[in-house]
């Protein structure tokens, strides 16, 4: 059964956006990853995951376990990233529409910390704001069959993935399968989901966005509750993977070179362009940079030139 969502203008044009900037990124990521850059970020990622639920470690604490080294700080906190680090180190082990991979990341993510780690929860639950009650959650019972449905839910092909990653995330808040570790499950798993189709999101700390509008993030929550679908949580969930792309791409441009840019756009052999149908793969490159890759594509023989420069219209060569 299809979990209920609609998708509005805001959805489209944000879908849009995140595939032209995720062909941007592939243009390096794919072929010449950075294992300095993707230890960045799962520091990031791991930082402002825990930081959304309370955690007191900074990113300098969390590199110095990384690198196993002793850091001075709560009990928990500290067991808290040391497990979190196991779980990131080995993302690629995880599938995503498995209930049994699920269950065994919870349990290694929540190890001594909760008592039933990997187990759905035998009791019912409710989560508080303040002094309301701002959620009760399904009965227990239907746990295990209402994550059964959403990890069907996950293989239906004719779903995008981006909107499919965004549902289940908030699905599974909604039914909050467990009695602690609910919301770094779902965005531990919403991540899972997506690398599976695009490996550049095993780059893209995109909880570091969610943790500077928590605000926000619990407001999409809330307004999908109330609504009775999704629709409010994918619009803000996908205005963050895209401010994050957005992040990442910019942090890149300082170090993509012409020859990376030139290699992707032949790559994606469009027969016929002008600088300007260059500049929208590429949309963080100036005017002046995007002339000066084509004129290096022309004299690699990728191209051909017909006109002049401000009329210019290129022709691919095929190899």
């Amino acid at each position: 059964m299809k979990p209920p969502y609609e998708i509005t203008p805001t959805i489209l044009k944000l879908i849009s956006s995140i595939s032209e900037k995720i062909g941007a990124l592939n243009a390096v990521y794919l072929d010449k990853q950075s294992p300095k850059l993707r230890k960045q970020n799962r520091i990031k990622t791991i930082h402002s995951s825990l930081q959304i639920e309370g955690n007191t470690l900074t990113e300098e604490q969390i590199t110095a376990l990384i690198e196993n080294k002793r850091v001075i700080g709560p009990q928990k906190d500290v067991l808290e990233v040391l497990n979190a680090i196991k779980v990131y180190d080995d993302l690629e082990k995880y599938k995503s529409t498995s209930s049994k991979s699920f269950l065994n990341a919870h349990q290694l993510l929540m190890k001594d910390l909760i008592l039933d780690a990997g187990k759905y929860r035998k009791q019912g639950v409710g989560i508080v704001k303040g002094t309301k009650v701002a959620h009760i959650a399904p009965p227990y019972e239907n746990v295990p069959f209402l994550m059964n449905d959403l990890f069907e839910y996950l293989k239906n092909k004719d779903e995008l993935t981006l909107i499919k990653s965004c549902v289940f995330h908030y699905e599974m808040e909604f039914i909050h399968p467990f009695l602690d570790g609910n919301g770094r499950m779902g965005r531990l798993w919403q991540t899972i989901i997506l690398m599976e189709e695009y490996p550049v999101f095993d780059f893209l700390p995109f909880e570091t966005l969610i943790s500077k509008t928590q605000d926000s993030y619990y407001k999409s929550l809330a307004m999908s509750d109330s609504s009775g679908k999704s629709t409010y949580f994918i619009e803000y969930m996908l205005d963050v993977i895209n401010k994050s792309l957005e992040n990442l791409l910019n942090y890149d441009n300082r170090t993509i070179k012409d020859i990376d840019r030139l290699e992707y756009f032949y790559s994606l052999g469009i027969k016929e362009f002008t600088r300007k149908d260059y500049m929208h793969v590429f949309k963080d490159i100036s005017a002046a940079t995007a002339s000066r890759d084509l004129k290096k594509g022309l004299e690699l023989k990728l191209f051909d030139i017909t006109g002049n420069q401000s009329t210019a219209k290129y022709t691919l060569i095929k190899s």
